[in-house]
C-alpha cells in the first residue's frame, strides 16, 4: 500500500542492490542490535529485504544525502557533495571539530609537601579530536568513565576552563567560532537536571521563555510553552511540581525533559547532551533517546555522550564516535564501524551488543600493568588505524568542503532577541519568590528563626533589672552581644541552592549573574525584615529595654544589617569557594573574630593593639554595638541598691547615669550615632557590589 504510480521493485534483482544497500545500510544496525538476523532462514531474510525495499521506496523522495551514507540509489552513481546540483541541494548546518586538544597542569605532591607542591604534570585530556556531523544527525559519544566525553563536549560548548591549554577549532557552518560565539551557537544539557524543585512544569517553562524572548504577549508566551510541551510529552504533567528527592514531583524522565524543553525555548541548532539517560531505567532512557533523535530530525544537530548504551539503541544514532583515554578512535556510521573494527581484526560476536564490545575493546585494563600495557597498546594500534582509514579522510574532508562552500547559511545563533537587564531581574525576582512561598516550611522559618534565637534569651534572662547592684549593665550588654553576634548566622541559613541554577543559566545565556544576586538580594530583603520585626517586638518588650517606640525602631533597623549580612557574606563567598561547608566555616570564623573584636565588650577597643584597632573598622559589630550601646544607655538613670533609686556608698555605684556607661565602654559613640547608621548600612551596598565583581570573575574562568 501506497506505492502506487512509483517504479515497480524486483527485490534481490541486480538493478536493485544499491536500493538494498541503501535498506541494509539504514536498517542493518537494527538487525545487529536485536541479534535476530544470524538465526533467520533464506526466506525470512528475503521477505525482510521485501520490506526494507518497500520502506525504502516509501522515504526516498525525503531522503538527503545524509541518509544514503554513501550508497547509492538505484543502482545510481554516488556523486560527490559538489557534483549534486545546486538546486538538489538543500543547505544544511554543519559541526565540525578540527584536530581539538586539550590539558590540564596539576601539582604533583600536597600543599604541605614544600619538596613537591612546586612542580607540576601535565595531563593530556583530549588528543587531536576532529569530527563532522550535520543538521539532521544524531551522534553518540561513547568511552569509559574518565576517557574525556565531557571534556569533548564541554571544548564544543566553549565551556572550558581558561586553567587549561586548549588547542584546535570549531566550525560551526564552516566558520570558524569565537570565544564570545559558542553561548549562541550551542544548547548544553548537563547530567544532573538544575531546576527549582517548588515550581511546576508550566511555571519553569514560562519563566525562562521570558527570560529568553523579548517581544510578546501573555498569549504567546502561553502558546509558546504550550506547544514545547506537546512536542516533549509533557502536558499531562504541566501543573505537576517540579519536586526532587525530599518530597515527590513529577518522575526522573520526566525532569530530564523538562530540562530539555527550557532549552528548545530559545530554538538552538545544535544540541549537547552530558549522560542523558544516566539515573533512568531502560525504558525511560531508551525514551529520551528517541526524544532526541526525533528533535534531530527537525534540522537540528544532536550530540550526547553515553556510558553504558543498550542494544536497543543501536539503531537510532547516525554516527558513532569512541574516545579512549582522550584519543577519538572511531567516529562514524554504525555500519562503518562494523566494518571498521572487523577490518581490524575484531569482528563483533554473534549474540553481542555492538557498543558492549567495543567499548570493552577500547578501553584500557589498569586491573595489572601487563593489562594495561596490552590493552593501550591496543587502543593506540586501532586508534592509528582510525587516522589511515577512508572514514577519517572523508570527516577532515568535509570539514575542508564547508570552509569553503559558500551556499551554507550563517552561524545559527539561537534567539538574540532577548529582554532588557531589568525585565530579568523582575523575572528572576518573581521566580525566586514563588518557588520560596510554595515551600510553607521555610516561609515559617525565615520569619520565627530570629525569635526562637530570642526566646531562649528571654527564658534565660526574663527581664532586665534597672539595678546596677543586680546587674542592669551586665544584663544589657550581654543581650546586645547575643544580638549582634547570633543574627548574621540566622541569615546564613536561609542562603539556597541556587548557585548550580545560576552557573547553569548564565552559561546558556539566560541572563548574567550578578543580576541573579541581585534578585535573591531583592527577595530576601523584605523576609528579613519582617522576621527582624517580630523579633524585635518581642524580644524589645518582653525584655523590658528603654520604653520608647522610638528606640524599638533605631533597635530593630540596627539588628537588621547583621542578619542581611550573614547572607550576603555567604553570597560573596559561594562566588569564591566551591565548598558550601568551607564557606559556612568561613562565615562563621568572620563572624566571631568580628564580635570579638569589634564589639569593644571583651576589650576596650582604644586599649587594643593597632592591627586590631584597625581591623574593627572593617567590621560591621562595631557600629551596631555602638548604636545598640547608645541607644538603650543614653538617658538611662540607674538605680544602686536601693529600692527607692537613692544611691548608697556601695563602690559600684560611682555612676548610675547611662552616658557614663557609655563613655566607658564606646568613647565618643553618642557623637558617632548618625555615621554609625550611615557606615553600618553602607556594608550591604558593599557587600552587593563584591557579590557582583566575584561572581563577574568566577564567569572569567569557568567560561
Amino acid at each position: 500500500n501506497g506505492t502506487a504510480g512509483r517504479t515497480p521493485v524486483t527485490v534481490l534483482g541486480r538493478q536493485d542492490e544499491g536500493l538494498w544497500g541503501q535498506a541494509r545500510s539504514r536498517w542493518g544496525s537494527r538487525l545487529l542490535a536485536s541479534q535476530l538476523w544470524p538465526r533467520w532462514g533464506g526466506q525470512t531474510r528475503r521477505n525482510f529485504a521485501r520490506l526494507c525495499c518497500l520502506l525504502i521506496m516509501n522515504e526516498l523522495p525525503a531522503l538527503t544525502p545524509r541518509e544514503s551514507w554513501g550508497h547509492p540509489i538505484n543502482g545510481g552513481s554516488q556523486h560527490s557533495p559538489e557534483e549534486v546540483p545546486a538546486a538538489a541541494s538543500k543547505p544544511q548546518h554543519s559541526l565540525g571539530i578540527l584536530h581539538v586538544s586539550y590539558s590540564v597542569s596539576h601539582r604533583i605532591g600536597p600543599w604541605w609537601d614544600f619538596a613537591s607542591c612546586g612542580q607540576r604534570w601535565n595531563r593530556q585530556i583530549l588528543k587531536d579530536v576532529s569530527l563532522y556531523i550535520e543538521s539532521g544527525q544524531v551522534m553518540c559519544i561513547l568511552g569509559s568513565s574518565g576517557s574525556g566525553k565531557t571534556t569533548l563536549l564541554d571544548a564544543m560548548a566553549g565551556r572550558l576552563r581558561r586553567t587549561g591549554t586548549f588547542l584546535g577549532e570549531v566550525y560551526v557552518n564552516g566558520r570558524v567560532l569565537h570565544r564570545d560565539q559558542f553561548q549562541d551557537c550551542f544548547s548544553y544539557v548537563l547530567q544532573s537536571d538544575t531546576l527549582l524543585s517548588s515550581l511546576t512544569v508550566r511555571e519553569t517553562l514560562h519563566y525562562t521563555a521570558r527570560m529568553a524572548i523579548r517581544h510578546g504577549s501573555s498569549g504567546f508566551f502561553q502558546k509558546k510553552v504550550e506547544a514545547v510541551m506537546a512536542e516533549l510529552s509533557l502536558s499531562h504533567v504541566a501543573d505537576q511540581l517540579i519536586g526532587n528527592y525530599n518530597f515527590g514531583g513529577i518522575s526522573s524522565g520526566e525532569r530530564r525533559r523538562v530540562s530539555i524543553a527550557a532549552q528548545l525555548l530559545q530554538d538552538p541548532k545544535i544540541m549537547l547532551f552530558d549522560e542523558p539517560t544516566t539515573g533512568l531505567d531502560c525504558m525511560t532512557a531508551n525514551q529520551i533517546v528517541v526524544l532526541l533523535a526525533e528533535l534531530a530530525r527537525r534540522d537540528r544537530i544532536v550530540i550526547l555522550t553515553i556510558h553504558q548504551p543498550r542494544s536497543e539503541l543501536f539503531q537510532l544514532f547516525d554516527k558513532i564516535a569512541i574516545l579512549s583515554s582522550g584519543e577519538l578512535v572511531f567516529c562514524g556510521a554504525p555500519v562503518e564501524m562494523l566494518d571498521f573494527f572487523s577490518g581490524c581484526g575484531y569482528p563483533c560476536p554473534e549474540h553481542s551488543n555492538p557498543f558492549d564490545f567495543y567499548m570493552d575493546l577500547t578501553s584500557v585494563d589498569t586491573q595489572s600493568k601487563e593489562r594495561e600495557i596490552e590493552t593501550y597498546k591496543r587502543v593506540q594500534m586501532t586508534g592509528a588505524s582510525y587516522k589511515e582509514s577512508a572514514i577519517y579522510h572523508k570527516t577532515l574532508e568535509s570539514i575542508e568542503r564547508t570552509k569553503h562552500l559558500k551556499t551554507l547559511p550563517m552561524i545559527p545563533f539561537k534567539t538574540k532577541d532577548s529582554p532588557g537587564a531589568l525585565t530579568k531581574l523582575c523575572v528572576l525576582l518573581r521566580r525566586v519568590t514563588r518557588n520560596l512561598m510554595r515551600n510553607k516550611l521555610a516561609v515559617i522559618m525565615r520569619l520565627v528563626q530570629n525569635l526562637i534565637m530570642g526566646l531562649f534569651i528571654i527564658f534565660y534572662l526574663l527581664r532586665v533589672q534597672n539595678d546596677v547592684v543586680k546587674g542592669a549593665v551586665q544584663d544589657r550588654v550581654g543581650v546586645m552581644y547575643q544580638f549582634v553576634g547570633a543574627t548574621p548566622y540566622t541569615g546564613m541559613l536561609n542562603v539556597p541552592v541556587l548557585r548550580a541554577i545560576s552557573d547553569q543559566e548564565s552559561q546558556d545565556g539566560l541572563y548574567q549573574k550578578w543580576q541573579m544576586l541581585l534578585a535573591y538580594v531583592l527577595h530576601a530583603l523584605p523576609f528579613s525584615i519582617i522576621a527582624t520585626l517580630i523579633f524585635s517586638s518581642v524580644c524589645y518588650w518582653t525584655l523590658g529595654l528603654y520604653p520608647e517606640v522610638a528606640r524599638w525602631g533605631y533597635f530593630s533597623a540596627a539588628l537588621l544589617v547583621p542578619h542581611l549580612t550573614g547572607e550576603l557574606l555567604t553570597l560573596v563567598l559561594l562566588g569564591m569557594v566551591q565548598n558550601p561547608n568551607v564557606v559556612n566555616s568561613v562565615v562563621a570564623l568572620l563572624c566571631i573574630s568580628g564580635v570579638l573584636v569589634g564589639s569593644g565588650f571583651m576589650r576596650n577597643i582604644e586599649d587594643m593593639p593597632i592591627p586590631f584597632k584597625i581591623f574593627t573598622y572593617f567590621t560591621f559589630q562595631k557600629y551596631c554595638c555602638e548604636i545598640l550601646i547608645v541607644n538603650e544607655f543614653y538617658g538611662q538613670t540607674f538605680a544602686c541598691g536601693s529600692s527607692n533609686g537613692s544611691v548608697t556608698a556601695n563602690s559600684m555605684c560611682v555612676s548610675t547615669q547611662g552616658t557614663d556607661f557609655i563613655e566607658k565602654i564606646c568613647p565618643g559613640a553618642t557623637s558617632r550615632f548618625t555615621a554609625n547608621f550611615l557606615i553600618l548600612y553602607s556594608f550591604i551596598p558593599a557587600l552587593v557590589i563584591l557579590g557582583i565583581v566575584v561572581f563577574k570573575i568566577r564567569d572569567y574562568f569557568i567560561s
